[in-house]
């Protein structure tokens, strides 16, 4: 990205605030005519006390004129504050305006990606942290830079390197001629600096991924003593991050030296050559000093150009980066106009393949027919395609090949909101929000009242465990335990009543008796309702009117239970292995001797 294209891109969230820049832009005018009156006042002041001096005129005359001049000098300054503030506080009004609208942009548009975007190696959660709080740090700061610093300090050399050339032609060329070598030297430090930058930035963002790593997965670092390799790993990632950091101060600890010498030499020759012209009579003796003022103005925003294009430079480096994710409009989620009255829940998969990002293929030449009204469920091994393919159901990605019908339309002409306000998804772990248990209950249907959600609740068998909290529907969603926060996403699912129902391992991490209550709730909102079951639980599966049995991505067998079973396959290898590790045997045995089930009929819903 150019400097051109980045002010391009920014162009659109600064234009509501033109007023701002306008003002901004005024003050910085006004402020660059002002920095150059210390100049011209010491040039007169020089001036009228030699003149003085050679008149031999009294110290009365001499005091008017002090005092003319610090009239001056004060009312300057007082104007300086004024026009300061001025540039700040508009500058930071715009810093701040843009940079809340670059931040709101890119979360609105992060969320209208499609879940293939974050499956990217590129894309984990800490590397678009960085990405986005970078970014937008760097580009505001480049605004609000060059509101306060770059505009002003160019505009004063500017206005300076005028009033050098008029007041003598020769002067002026002088400094005209040390400039460019002196923003040569910047340019060439600058551009030294950049790929070292880049690799700041990439170390940057490996550390913040390394730290969200080491805070999610802290139990199983402990758990295997392993706090001392993940320390090493950071510690390897800070070393280089310090090492890429030291190569940047060392840098520009020369070619700042080198520049010193240069402005140094530069002021030498102005003095020598203004010097000589005051000694020939061409000049009056002030014009030494209005000459290295002005000179000093010429090159003070060059001398603070490596800063500045460093700044700018890390704007571009980082912008790349952030406008990468907001104009992703390769993975903005496609959506069709299509929305039926009513959906049956009938879906038809034809010859379907799929490859994820990274290259691996989950599924094969998938043929399937999920009857509405039925519960179909999806058996195999850990890997075998079973989540993939209730993903490509919900539209979280689309097939590489073949094609999915719902109620003979194609999935891909559905509206995408629409099609998902009529699927409730449930699964192994469910992701609780920051905030109390009713806002997340009530996830599944903003509007609906307190009753519906109390009911709800009911139906998934955690309200009486919800009002032994003291603040009840109000306490916090995640100080509920795993199994709880479960049935909150499943109390989810029983508000939002949809018409088809994803559940992929929907009871995975509840007690048994919960999970006997799970399936009590879940058998009564099945009905009437396309279910489309993932589970390794044999009491889950055995009921599915229609199993399909995956293995490596393809759809080895189907069929009911019995005739799944009969095919003396995949299937009957998962539900003997599921049976034996149940020792089924020694259960049946037990719940003889036992005298059957329970005694307790009482349902545990109140």
């Amino acid at each position: 990205m150019t400097l051109l294209q980045l002010f391009k891109s920014v162009a659109p969230y600064a234009r509501p605030y033109k007023w701002l820049v306008v003002a901004a832009l005024a003050l910085t005018l006004v402020g660059s005519i002002t920095a150059q009156v210390n100049a011209y006042v010491l040039q007169f002041t020089v001036n009228s006390i030699a003149q003085l001096l050679e008149d031999q005129k009294q110290l009365s005359e001499g005091l008017f004129i002090i005092a003319i001049i610090t009239a001056i000098l004060l009312g300057k300054e007082a104007l300086s504050i004024l026009i300061t503030f001025g540039q700040k506080s508009f500058g930071e009004k715009i810093r701040i305006f843009v940079s809340r609208d670059l931040a709101q942009q890119v979360i609105e548009r992060v969320l209208t990606y499609r879940l293939a975007f974050f499956s990217e190696d590129d894309s984990g959660s800490g590397k678009l942290q960085a990405r986005i709080d970078q970014g937008v740090s760097s580009l505001t700061r480049t605004i609000q830079s060059f509101f306060i610093e770059i505009f002003p300090l160019f505009a004063s050399a500017i206005v300076a390197l005028i009033g050098m050339l008029n007041a003598n032609i020769y002067v002026g060329l002088v400094a005209l001629c040390i400039v460019p070598v002196y923003f040569f030297i910047s340019l060439q430090q600058a551009k030294r600096l950049k790929g070292w930058r880049r690799e700041i930035r990439s170390n940057r963002e490996n550390r913040s991924g390394g730290i969200i790593n080491i805070l999610e997965s802290i139990t199983v670092i402990k758990s295997f003593n392993r706090e001392d390799i993940e320390a090493k790993k950071q510690q390897d990632l800070q070393i280089a991050l310090t090492e890429t950091q030291m190569k940047t101060r060392s840098t520009n600890f020369k070619y700042d030296g080198l520049k010193t010498f240069i402005e140094q030499f530069g002021v030498v020759v102005i003095i020598i050559l203004t010097a000589y012209l005051v000694l020939t009579g061409q000049m009056q003796i002030g014009a030494i000093m209005l000459h290295i003022l002005l000179f000093n103005n010429v090159t003070a925003p060059i001398r603070q150009l490596h800063r500045i294009y460093g700044e700018v430079n890390d704007a571009l480096i980082y912008a790349e980066g952030f406008f990468d994710i907001l104009n992703a409009e390769e993975q903005v989620e496609q959506s069709g106009e299509y929305r039926p009255e009513k959906i049956s829940g009938k879906f038809e998969l034809r010859g379907v393949d799929f490859t994820y990002p990274n290259g691996t293929q989950a599924l094969f030449n998938i043929d399937m027919t999920i009857q509405p009204d039925r519960i179909t469920a999806l058996v195999g091994l850990s890997g075998a395609g079973k989540s993939t393919l209730i993903n490509l159901l919900d539209k979280f990605y689309e097939p590489d090949g073949g094609e999915i019908l719902l109620d003979g339309v194609p999935l891909h002409d559905f509206d995408t909101h629409y099609l998902r306000e009529n699927i409730g998804l449930v699964l192994q772990k469910n992701h609780i929000f920051s905030g109390t248990i009713a806002e997340n209950i009530l996830y599944g249907k903003p509007d609906a009242s307190y009753e519906e959600m109390v009911d709800a609740a009911r139906q998934a068998y955690i309200h009486d465990e919800i009002m032994k909290h003291a603040q009840g529907y109000e306490s916090s969603a995640l100080a509920l335990s795993g199994g709880q926060q479960q049935r909150i996403a499943i109390a989810r699912l029983f508000l939002k009543k949809p018409p088809i129902i994803f559940l992929d391992e929907p009871t995975a991490s509840l007690d048994a008796v919960a999970t006997e209550q799970i399936k009590n709730s879940l058998d009564a909102i099945k009905k009437g309702r396309t279910v489309i079951m993932v589970s390794h639980s044999i009491s889950q599966y055995v009921d599915a009117e229609m199993i399909y049995v995956l293995k490596e991505g393809r759809v080895v067998e189907h069929g009911t239970h019995e005739d799944a079973y009969r095919q003396g396959g995949t299937y009957k290898e998962i539900f003997d292995a599921a049976a034996r590790s149940l020792n089924v045997e020694k259960i049946n045995n037990t719940i003889s001797e036992g005298g059957g089930a329970s005694a307790s009929g009482a349902d545990p819903r109140r």
